[in-house]
């Protein structure tokens, strides 16, 4: 799996992306503190275990049933990541960091499911694992799951830590989004062009 540093940039620039789960870490962690914070970015990260196993699942059935439909869902792949590209250019993102608007503290078992089953329930997650983890297979390698379920790992490992890590500063990272207001328009930016120019890739004749 030669894409696999390839795969680390693009994972990480999408985790960094302003969103729902790491805003919420981060609120949380202003909110209650590093602790909760921690806890709700290993719940984030331990929902995507759900959507890890729908992709590889349903992923390797299509590779055994049809290679056309394998080569299908590489270009309806390629045209989504371009599509979630230019939506997050679009977007206007903003983070709300009100002292007034903070969630009540709540037990930290409480936080870790309610982070699950958040992550769970948002099906852009699991389109998005069923579009992008395909596009860094090597399919005439062989071993289908053993490649999604290694991409997978990855990606969850570097989202544990990079929600960790807006847990723990979440004080520095909140007063930085006050001072910097464009700060999250930018890094919308950056992701979404990376994801088109991946999704370009993808696309052309390899």
């Amino acid at each position: 799996m030669p894409e696999i540093w390839l795969f680390l940039i693009a994972a990480m620039t999408l985790t960094l992306a302003p969103g729902p789960d790491n805003i919420y870490v981060l609120t949380r962690g202003i909110a209650q503190g590093r602790k909760a914070g921690l806890v709700s970015a290993l719940g984030f990260s331990s929902g995507l275990i759900f959507h890890t196993m729908l992709a590889v699942l349903g992923f390797a059935a299509l590779i055994k049933a049809s290679p056309l439909a394998y080569s299908l869902l590489r270009y309806a792949g390629a045209g989504y990541l371009i599509y979630i590209g230019v939506r997050t250019l679009r977007s206007h993102a903003t983070v709300k960091l009100n002292g007034n608007d903070a969630a009540p503290p709540m037990k930290l078992s409480r936080i870790y499911w309610q982070s699950v089953i958040a992550n769970i329930l948002n099906p852009k997650v699991t389109l998005f694992f069923i579009a992008f983890l395909p596009q860094f297979v090597n399919a005439g390698a062989g071993h289908i799951p053993a490649q999604m379920l290694l991409l997978a790992a990855v990606f969850i490992l570097q989202a544990l830590l990079i929600f960790s890590a807006v847990a723990l500063f979440s004080g520095m990272v909140g007063a930085f989004f006050q001072r910097k207001k464009a700060a999250a328009s930018v890094m919308n930016r950056v992701a979404g062009t990376a994801f088109i120019g991946l999704g370009i890739r993808i696309a052309l004749p390899q």
